[in-house]
């Protein structure tokens, strides 16, 4: 049986240091071992198999924020080093960035994504953000949205209107002002006792949001570029913020994503991703079927009655083509 003591939580790690939590909420530096034993990422931590559509287990585990880990001690020097990764029971992934080949582990045994996007300034790109939801969706995790700076355009009950779609295909959506101190403490308690993956574009505030939510964190702000409307990158890695309170949980703030690749997600898999279509996948003539111009689809069907969104759908179509092999969505 693992000595709970030994057990450590990865917060972040910079030139192959890890910051490491320890049971006694002690946070200590420890370096990885050459011969870290690799756990079975393909399984649950009861031991279950996963469907796992982002990635296969590889050869190689890379440790990352969210990782439990088991630490070693050296008794002479006092060096703590990390000897073992244990079994994930989640993960968030995606491509890695610039086309390149491979998989990006954000974070390990994750609860939720939190996809952040600001109502304006940057302006938000829904495509981007069905992109967001696909990866979540995809690892399995549940995801909800938040729309920041509502103030921008006349507060929450304005934005919505752009975001129904969304709420619709049944994801939560908070509408939230820093500035404004409008929906923080709704979001504020969705976060309490979970590990939260924080994501979207740069520029959208989320560090802003971490800020005005949980005391101590003191993350910074980045400026949004006026000349090209995009958010210069603050957050050099991820880092997973023990939360105060009661409750607990941790909060992983990423840095922005610029671009956002669904890797070696099978494109015939692609409409589960999509929460609003399920219902219909089943009815269609074929089983293989695609959605787009085969007779008897149910999907169109749902989508020409106003069942299912058509810009939702839309996207869906256009996202399909990419993970065929064609060029990106936008």
């Amino acid at each position: 049986m693992t000595d709970p003591r030994n057990e450590g939580l990865v917060l972040s790690g910079t030139g192959g240091i890890w910051r490491v939590e320890r049971e006694d909420r002690s946070v200590v530096e420890a370096s990885l071992r050459g011969r870290v034993k690799k756990s079975n990422s393909g399984k649950r931590a009861d031991g279950s198999l996963r469907r796992d559509t982002i990635s296969a287990a590889s050869d190689t585990l890379k440790l990352t924020i969210g990782d439990r880990v088991l630490l070693e001690q050296d008794e002479a020097t006092g060096a703590v080093a990390i000897g073992e990764i244990l079994p994930r029971r989640s993960r968030l992934a995606r491509r890695a960035p610039g086309g390149g080949q491979g998989e990006r582990i954000v974070a390990a045994n994750v609860d939720q994504v939190v996809v952040v996007f600001a109502a304006a300034n940057p302006e938000p790109h829904p495509r981007m953000l069905d992109r967001f939801l696909v990866i979540a969706e995809a690892n399995e995790l549940a995801a909800r949205i938040v729309i920041n700076k509502v103030e921008l355009v006349g507060g929450a009950d304005a934005a919505r209107e752009r975001w129904r779609d969304y709420e619709r295909a049944g994801y939560t959506i908070h509408y939230t002002s820093v500035k404004a101190r409008e929906g923080l403490e709704a979001l504020h308690d969705s976060l309490a006792g979970q590990v939260s993956v924080l994501t979207g574009p740069s520029g959208v505030g989320k560090s802003s949001l971490l800020n005005a939510m949980f005391e101590g964190l003191n993350l910074r702000i980045g400026e949004i570029s006026e000349s090209v409307n995009k958010g210069r990158h603050t957050t050099v890695g991820g880092f997973l913020h023990p939360l105060t309170g009661p409750e607990g949980g941790y909060v992983a703030d990423t840095p922005g994503l610029r671009e956002v690749g669904m890797w070696a997600l099978a494109p015939e898999e692609l409409d589960q991703c999509f929460p609003e279509l399920r219902p219909f996948l089943t009815g269609c003539r074929f089983a293989d079927c695609r959605h787009s111009v085969e007779p008897d689809c149910q999907v169109r069907m749902a989508v020409e009655r106003g069942d299912v969104s058509r810009a939702r759908y839309e996207s869906f179509i256009k996202l399909r083509d990419e993970l065929e092999g064609n060029k990106p969505a936008y």
